[in-house]
């Protein structure tokens, strides 16, 4: 979803391409995807740049701790040659379409047998990397081929041939490949953590689910990923997906993004309808007027109350909340029942009011989580649904009620998702240059193209 930025002193070989590929687990193919991403070359290239020290620290501890009789066949004195220094010189990742990964290494070593005048040897390994899924439902990532090729460096013709003859019969090339499998523990440890439960809030979660087997092409390594919600531990049953289906935006040739993430309409509403469920609508409004003051207007409430009270509102959803994105514009739509009455703690309503409130929305990227908050009320409808105390004109009623309910609604919003909502991410990395852009999306599946509304995260070098 953006570009990666480090954080702390070592940053796990490949870490973040697990990451992706974790999101890619061909399961549940009756369910549709409702966000997805794309990792570009040059986020590969970003990866394999800052994978370096770890890949350097990872070789070192292996090559160097280990005695030498594991290193070199036929030897029977464990000192008698031994690797004293590891450098990583370059390594690399590029895609091979429609199968994997290639990752090559290149790996300066310096060999300092117990008689001899210390040797300096090239270490050259190409591997191919592939993604299966595990017993256990997790992802892994493996390799498929392994070639490593080990060679002397001297500029003499003679050392040369003595240095290539000592590779040649001592050098164990199996025990170099077992070297690279290790350096995939790790992010093969972090898959696991991928489909963990985030908190929204204290009483909903999400998680992100891979859907889809990646595809690999020259333009980078397509994902899919489909968003469970849960609710005090049990999954929410979200609303269909749409007729559309969810597709990808086009990756200009000229992007400069190392992630690019792509959220749908359907995530949006599938949150906010998991929100609701969670009863994290139903909030009380504050108003400035008294059961006194509202019966200079509606005189029938002075013949319910013998003593002042403040009047009180408490608002509910009583139909699903709705997202709408457009270009260049996110708004969220909600369908409230508007109690109006009095009394604590013992509240009791006298007049119900539906109010329809569109609100638009303003979306940013603070380290892993998207933040969203209410930028300012669009819209608001207010029109009588009970009444206890006559019939009120719908004119009196947004007189009377219309500025509390879009003073607070915004700032109830905001406080529900005060904490933002977890992006897919792995640990140790972060999104940072982050554009944000709602746009819609041609789907290139139909005769009749209809626009596919979603949003789109994208992070520039």
């Amino acid at each position: 979803m953006g570009k990666a930025n480090r954080k702390g002193s070592a940053v796990p070989l490949l870490c973040t391409m697990g990451a992706i590929l974790a999101l890619m687990d061909p399961v549940q193919p009756t369910r549709a995807p409702d966000c997805g991403g794309i990792l570009t070359p040059l986020g590969l290239s970003y990866l394999a740049e800052v994978s370096k020290p770890h890949a350097e620290v990872a070789l070192r501890r292996d090559l160097m701790a280990r005695r030498a009789s594991d290193l070199f066949l036929g030897s029977t004195d464990p000192s008698r040659k031994r690797i004293t220094s590891v450098k990583v010189v370059d390594l690399w990742l590029s895609l091979i379409p429609e199968a994997g990964l290639r990752l090559g290494i290149e790996v300066e070593l310096r060999i300092a047998p117990l008689h001899s005048v210390p040797m300096l040897a090239r270490l050259s390994i190409q591997a191919d990397l592939h993604v299966d899924v595990g017993p256990d439902g997790n992802l892994q990532l493996l390799t498929s081929a392994c070639r490593p090729t080990v060679h002397a460096q001297s500029t003499r013709e003679a050392e040369s041939k003595i240095s290539r003859s000592i590779l040649d019969k001592e050098v164990n090339v199996d025990k170099l490949c077992l070297d690279v499998s290790k350096l995939l523990f790790f992010p093969n440890e972090q898959l696991m953590s991928l489909t963990a439960l985030f908190p929204v809030t204290p009483s909903c979660q999400l998680q992100y689910l891979p859907l889809a087997a990646p595809m690999f092409s020259k333009q980078g390594i397509a994902l899919s990923l489909q968003t469970t919600f849960q609710v005090e531990g049990a999954v929410v049953p979200v609303p269909v997906s749409p007729a559309v289906p969810f597709s990808m935006p086009e990756l200009a040739s000229s992007s400069t993004s190392h992630l690019i993430l792509a959220l749908s309409e359907h995530f949006y509403t599938s949150l906010y309808f998991s929100l609701e469920r969670a009863g994290a609508f139903n909030v009380t409004i504050p108003s400035m007027l008294t059961t006194a003051t509202l019966a200079q207007k509606i005189t029938q409430v002075g013949s319910l109350y013998h003593e002042d009270l403040p009047i009180m509102l408490s608002a509910t959803l009583r139909s699903s909340p709705r997202v709408m994105l457009e270009e260049g514009r996110a708004a969220l739509k909600l369908f409230l029942t508007v109690h109006i009455g009095a009394g604590s703690p013992d509240f009791q309503s006298f007049l119900s009011v539906s109010a329809d409130v569109t609100a638009g929305l303003q979306l940013s990227i603070s380290d892993t989580r998207m933040m969203i908050s209410t930028a300012v009320i669009e819209d608001a409808e207010l029109s009588l649904a009970a009444s206890n105390v006559g019939l009120v004109p719908a004119a009196l009623l947004e007189e009377l009620f219309l500025a509390p309910v879009c003073q607070q609604v915004p700032a109830w919003m905001d406080d529900v998702l005060r904490e933002g909502v977890q992006l897919p991410h792995l640990s140790r990395f972060t999104y940072t240059d982050v554009s944000v852009v709602i746009h819609k999306v041609r789907s290139s599946t139909r005769k009749v193209l209809p626009a596919t509304r979603h949003l789109s995260c994208s992070c520039c070098t």
